[in-house]
């Protein structure tokens, strides 16, 4: 495929070498003069020339025309904003992801790229059911309307969800610094039994040290969720996914499951990316400044050989409101994980707090006597 090259920098602070205090760092500045102690402080050059921009969208557009698509009808919730396939012959049907009623005859015949693959639904609902359980009776002050509603499990639904996964080649140069820790001797003055009496403690300090290099990484896969209806948090939390078992896309796979259409476009979906990636380069930045502990000033990515595919992910869904607050359950449709946003019965824990307060009452009363 064609190569593209985009690249992105961050810069942060520099610490004085002398006293350690903090100092924002110019890139393009060979020193910068310490306000404190005075120290002039000389700056590593961060390799690589200035920013260049490019037109990343124009290689998105391209790369979508030569995607396959499909269509396929499907029905968008007023309330969340989902668009969500439906099954043949549906006459009524609610939002798998906020439970509001779907207006079906809203529904509409949309062209989309198409999935190249997608892992199955490994866990039959009565098998998910159990994980799901599990989970509620492990939660402390749920309210029984919820661990009730675990007895009908037609509120769980079966929702193949669109992810992003994205290969790309990195080389970033970078500008920081190596702290290494070293101890002095501290004179203090204390009290002890009523006198004051001088002592001395070691007390860590730190040197810095100015550092800059390049590290390069492939990564293969970054998963990212093309969905804004479910908590970024709890949804990547049902990783990690077994991606080495992906089937080629097929239609039949979707019969009797809800597929979503995804929210997040390709190119916001790479920008998702370089933002799980970036974590991960810096842990290498920080690990090639070595030290006991480090600082990173500036930072220059370059992305380059982008490839991308599109797969749909299951994941049974549950939308349940309490106290006219929608709270969402998930359950991974391959592992049984569970994870969501519990609700939590305000008059179990006042019961636990009277009954907490009693017991100790009782036990000053008993010790009291």
């Amino acid at each position: 495929m064609d190569n593209i090259e985009e690249k992105e920098a961050s810069v942060g602070t520099f610490a004085c070498t002398k006293c350690g205090a903090d100092l924002k760092y110019k890139p393009g500045t060979e020193n910068l003069t310490c306000e404190y102690c005075g120290n002039v402080n000389e700056i590593p050059q961060l390799e690589g020339g200035e920013i260049e921009e490019l037109d990343f969208n124009k290689y998105v557009e391209e790369r979508i025309e030569a995607e396959e698509t499909i269509t396929g009808k499907f029905v968008k919730c007023s309330s969340c904003g989902a668009s969500s396939t439906l099954e043949p012959n549906i006459t009524a049907a609610s939002c798998p992801y906020c439970a509001n009623s779907l207006v079906i005859s809203d529904a509409k015949d949309e062209s989309v790229i198409q999935p190249k693959s997608l892992l199955p639904f490994k866990l039959t609902k009565d098998a998910a059911k159990k994980e799901f359980d599990k989970w509620v009776k492990k939660l402390w002050f749920a309210p029984n309307i919820l661990k009730k509603a675990t007895l009908n499990f037609e509120h769980f639904k079966g929702v193949y969800i669109p992810y992003w996964t994205f290969d790309t080649d990195t080389s970033s140069n970078y500008v920081g610094q190596r702290g290494e820790h070293y101890y002095v001797t501290e004179s203090y003055t204390t009290t002890e039994n009523g006198k004051s009496v001088s002592k001395t403690r070691q007390v860590q300090r730190t040197r810095w040290y100015p550092a800059s290099g390049h590290v390069k990484k492939f990564f293969d896969d970054i998963l990212t969720v093309a969905t804004k209806s479910l908590p970024k948090h709890y949804i990547y939390e049902l990783e990690p996914w077994d991606l080495e078992n992906l089937v080629p896309f097929d239609k039949n796979y979707l019969s009797g499951f809800i597929a979503e259409k995804y929210q997040i476009e390709l190119k916001e979906g790479f920008e998702i990316a370089k933002e799980i990636a970036d974590r991960k380069i810096r842990e290498l930045v920080r690990r090639d400044i070595g030290g006991d502990v480090q600082r990173i000033t500036a930072l220059n990515t370059s992305y380059k050989d982008i490839s991308f595919k599109h797969l749909l992910l299951p994941v049974y869904v549950a939308a349940f409101k309490f106290k006219n607050k929608v709270y969402q359950f998930l359950v991974n449709g391959r592992t049984g994980e569970v994870q969501g946003e519990r609700p939590y019965s305000w008059i179990k824990i006042t019961l636990a707090v009277i009954a907490a307060l009693a017991i100790a009452l009782t036990i000053y009363i008993l010790t009291k006597n």
